[in-house]
């Protein structure tokens, strides 16, 4: 074989193997932009699945503040509440100590004398036999004649 058919075959093995080389070589720099373009996609949804989430998250906060409180609020109705219950018991038991207190009066004044016999005209002023002292919810008493 002659020797420049051996140098135009090395020249076109080295051709060759330089055209590989580049498509090799163009195909990692496609393949490399593609997968920066991919990873830019990953990193904008997930900044937006993040916006997503402290939006989700603040409104969470929202909601528990808000039950947070009404639970508070109705803690403190219900306190007040039985507070006035409580106030009101009192006020029933005062009063029935003192109807007590007056019906053993009444008792010592006319022995055997019962409640059907008392009648509005037994006065001598000519005022109503009966007063009934009224509470209000406010707690202020006005009193009321029959």
């Amino acid at each position: 074989m002659e020797t420049w058919l051996i140098v135009v075959i090395v020249i076109a093995v080295v051709v060759v193997l330089a055209l590989i080389a580049l498509a090799m070589a163009k195909r990692r720099r496609a393949g490399g932009e593609r997968k920066r373009k991919q990873a830019r996609e990953h990193l904008h949804e997930a900044q937006l699945r993040a916006t997503r989430a402290d939006k989700e998250q603040a409104l969470a906060e929202e909601q528990a503040a808000r039950a947070r409180r009404e639970r508070a609020e109705a803690e403190e109705r219900a306190t007040h509440a039985e507070r006035e219950a409580q106030e009101r018991a009192g006020r029933a038991h005062e009063d029935r100590s003192a109807a007590q207190e007056l019906k053993a009066k009444a008792e010592k004044l006319a022995p055997g004398l019962r409640h059907d016999d008392a009648r509005p005209g037994d006065r001598r002023d000519g005022e109503a036999a009966e007063e009934v002292v009224r509470r209000d919810e406010t707690g202020e008493t006005g009193a009321t004649r029959r």
